[in-house]
């Protein structure tokens, strides 16, 4: 069976550096340039990342303007093909590399993902469906399995956010447990998870572990001075604006990327 990188992790805890990406070829507010210097940022982020100890990152598009459906422009998928090979050949082997095209556009990432041998990619709706700015967004899990197997990308891991971000839930343990359930019977390989309460945030993880064996990744909240409390019961964390010095978008700061993998690191070490 294939393995993936949210496989046997075995106590460590798997920090994934957010890299958010200027408007990409194909959607409305691309601008000329824009492709060299989100290409230069992502290079220079992910290097800050390696050096620090993280282990990896994610390619995130923020193009303000997505679809709500499973499919994107090809330019924005050649664009993103094109970045993540530049990022894997200025980085370690080991440096695990991630890519969302956003809003859920899953088959079209894992394209990416195969075509440049990235690790894994973030699922905004794997399973059930829910209400965006754009419209609509409808999971289609056999599409995405299908997909998937077609291009052998079994190794490539996929994320699925039950409750976070985008997702506009209101909590409920039983729910939430299912739709944990759900989504790793119908392909996703860790659990994502997020709520800026501490206790939300942790009852979230505790409650999925309940409910199954899962990894489960926080979608965000962490930051240098909070990130051990927040992950003593999670798998791993995405973690972007903490590392960008509370600056969305900005540039990643090593010094604050090597300070909070040390915190998490002595966390491992006590547990």
């Amino acid at each position: 069976m294939a393995k993936t990188i949210f496989d046997n992790l075995n106590g460590k805890k798997l920090i994934i550096g957010l890299i958010h990406l200027l408007p990409l070829p194909g959607t409305p507010l691309y601008q000329e340039g824009n492709l060299e210097k989100m290409t230069e940022k992502a290079i220079r982020d992910c290097k800050a990342l390696w050096n620090a100890g993280v282990d990896g990152a994610l390619l995130q598009s923020v193009d303000v303007y997505y679809p709500s459906t499973d499919d994107t422009d090809y330019a924005r998928v050649a664009a993103m093909a094109m970045i993540a090979t530049r990022v894997k050949s200025e980085v370690g082997p080991e440096f695990k590399i991630g890519v969302q095209i956003l809003w859920n556009c899953i088959t079209p990432s894992l394209a990416v993902c195969k075509a440049v041998g990235a690790d894994f990619t973030r699922c905004t709706a794997l399973i059930k469906s829910s209400e965006s700015p754009y419209g609509r967004v409808e999971a289609n899990p056999l599409r995405a399995a299908e997909y998937r197997r077609k291009i052998c990308a079994e190794k490539i891991g996929m994320i699925s956010e039950v409750f976070g971000y985008h997702s506009g839930r209101e909590y409920n343990k039983s729910v939430i447990q299912t739709m944990a359930a759900d989504a790793m019977r119908l392909g996703a390989d860790a659990i994502e998870v997020m709520s800026k309460d501490f206790e939300t945030n942790e009852r979230l993880v505790k409650d999925i572990k309940q409910a199954g064996d899962f990894p489960v990744i926080l979608g965000g909240g962490t930051t240098l001075e909070n990130c051990r409390e927040r992950l003593r019961y999670a798998d791993g964390a995405l973690v972007g604006t903490a590392f960008e010095g509370g600056n969305w978008g900005g540039a990643v700061i090593e010094s604050i990327a090597e300070a909070y993998m040390k915190e998490v690191r002595r966390l491992e070490k006590e547990l």
